[in-house]
């Protein structure tokens, strides 16, 4: 079951909109009439995006544990580049790879902020990583790349505490700090039962530390991850398998991810 449902999108709407189609889609799809409707093995569904798509392929995972109607558990969820986190876009990711094609920091700041208001004045307080207001600081915590990234990604960058936003933006726009906007954000004990996961990271990607922290809290919660790590890919490769951008990375990443499946699914 994919997370690329044609979900309304921003910024006409904004979350939890998005979130709400998803989860919807996926909470009727695992009713056992409905999955025996389409000859599905209950026993072998799995939740996938990427990118976005990986966004809410994390959420909507996070919330069935907390759904009591959904009897269906998802046996895996697959995770391509997702973006996981709103707090902090600052991490050695976005510093190194702010002007990369594809992905620049300055469109995901515009998209990350379309997501919860066409307010401009999120759009600035994003950008210059000032939004976050201090009754909020405990979240920090699991975004900690200093605690959560490998050394060799951290390479010279230096931790800086955060610097504290206005409380208003975070009344009038909340997403920014709601795990289904920032499965980062979860806690460790809402980890703990999320099923086996994929999570594919690319070197040149502003979101790429945004997967291996994820990676790193998922493991210290006790659930089983695969994560393969391109160093020589960026965001968006992996659809980089038919013209005009046919490209070899794009073929490897889908391949291994294709393999990775028919192992575990």
């Amino acid at each position: 079951l994919l997370a690329s449902n044609s979900y309304r999108l921003a910024p006409k709407y904004h979350f939890p909109i998005q979130f709400e189609d998803v989860y919807s889609v996926t909470k009727f799809f695992l009713q056992s009439s409905v999955l025996s409707k389409y000859g599905v093995d209950p026993d072998r569904v799995c939740v996938a995006g990427d990118s976005a798509g990986g966004n809410l392929a994390a959420a909507v995972a996070q919330q069935l544990l907390q759904d009591s109607e959904v009897k269906n558990k998802l046996k895996v969820q697959a995770l391509i580049y997702p973006a996981l986190q709103t707090l902090d876009l600052n991490s050695p990711s976005y510093r190194d790879n702010a002007n990369k094609p594809v992905l620049s920091k300055w469109s995901l700041v515009r998209v990350l902020s379309e997501y919860f208001t066409s307010d401009p004045s999120l759009m600035e307080a994003i950008a210059s990583n000032r939004h976050v207001p201090v009754e909020a600081s405990h979240l920090f915590q699991f975004v900690n790349w200093s605690n959560l990234l490998p050394e060799e990604l951290k390479k010279d960058h230096v931790y800086t505490a955060p610097t504290y936003g206005s409380s208003e933006l975070a009344q009038k726009y909340p997403g920014f700090l709601d795990p289904r906007a920032a499965p980062l954000l979860a806690s460790d004990a809402q980890l703990r039962e999320l099923p086996l996961t994929y999570i594919l990271t690319c070197e040149h990607d502003v979101l790429r530390d945004d997967g291996f922290m994820y990676a790193t809290r998922l493991r210290a919660a006790g659930v089983p991850v695969t994560h393969d790590h391109a160093k020589d890919a960026f965001h968006g490769a992996f659809s980089c398998i038919t013209p005009p951008f046919d490209l070899a990375v794009g073929h490897r990443l889908s391949n291994r991810y294709i393999e990775w499946l028919n192992e575990n699914l």
